[in-house]
């Protein structure tokens, strides 16, 4: 299921809800209730629903920036790998051989089995980081020949060092989902928000029930785009490891 119809989905639903509350609290409410409770309930309503808005905001404001800081640590990853490899290929074998086969099996590992992974929410294990220091135990052990070597050596090394930091930010990205006790203040402050249109009337029936459905598609679609926004490597955001798959091309 798409996106797109999911979300559509869940717009709906909520409204189909709120419109047949609307029509129960109408049929068998007070009137004389509810407009007792409209001043009251409206000024209420304006805190909580305004305290809610800025939660809403804030959360999702920090996801869209951590979705494309996510992407930009992955091009900075797979960028990285292309220039330890290129700075390798001035190192006497046996190293560049082994450094271009090691680069080579460090991106199968991120595309074939970390990826899936991330974008499931789990744990990648520990075959990107083994293959990552045998990456640096290669470098280091390289006998270079002459300054031009050494310089380059120099070069792979802090190549290197920039995948280490873009993979950790990477993976600090996959697991970096809104905290439960967010998502609790997110469905009370909703919930909360959803509840207060229905202990006062709207003049008639047709502005109660726009009124209603609304705030409470609104309130859904927040929910729903803070869903699919918690993880970039799936839902809505969806980072694919197409820099890897290009980092492959660019491999000497």
């Amino acid at each position: 299921m798409s996106i797109y119809l999911s979300g559509t989905l869940w717009v709906l639903g909520a409204a189909a809800i709120s419109a047949v509350l609307v029509v129960i609290t109408r049929r068998f409410g007070s009137e004389e209730v509810g407009e007792k409770n409209l001043g009251a309930g409206g000024s209420v309503f304006s805190i909580v629903a305004g305290l809610h808005a800025v939660l809403a905001a804030f959360i999702l404001i920090s996801l869209f920036d951590s979705a494309n800081g996510a992407e930009e640590q992955v091009q900075k990853e797979a960028n990285a790998l292309v220039a330890v490899d290129w700075a390798s290929d001035s190192l006497p074998d046996p190293a560049k051989t082994k450094v271009d086969q090691l680069i080579r099996d460090y991106v199968s590992t991120v595309v074939d089995d970390e990826w899936p992974r991330m974008r499931d929410g789990e744990e990648v294990g520990n075959q990107g980081w083994a293959t990552l220091n045998q990456l640096r135990d290669t470098i280091s052990t390289a006998a270079p020949d002459g300054g031009w070597q050494e310089d380059r050596k120099a070069e792979a090394a802090n190549q290197l060092w920039e995948v280490y930091q873009a993979r950790q930010e990477r993976l600090d990205a996959a697991d970096n989902g809104v905290n439960p006790v967010v998502w609790l203040a997110l469905l009370i402050g909703t919930g909360l928000s959803l509840l207060f249109p229905y202990l006062f009337r709207g003049p008639t029936l047709t502005s109660q029930l726009l009124i209603t459905i609304t705030l409470s598609s609104t309130l859904v679609l927040l929910l729903f785009a803070i869903y699919q926004l918690q993880n970039p490597f799936s839902g809505g955001v969806l980072i694919p490891p197409d820099a890897f798959s290009s980092a492959l091309d660019r491999l000497s």
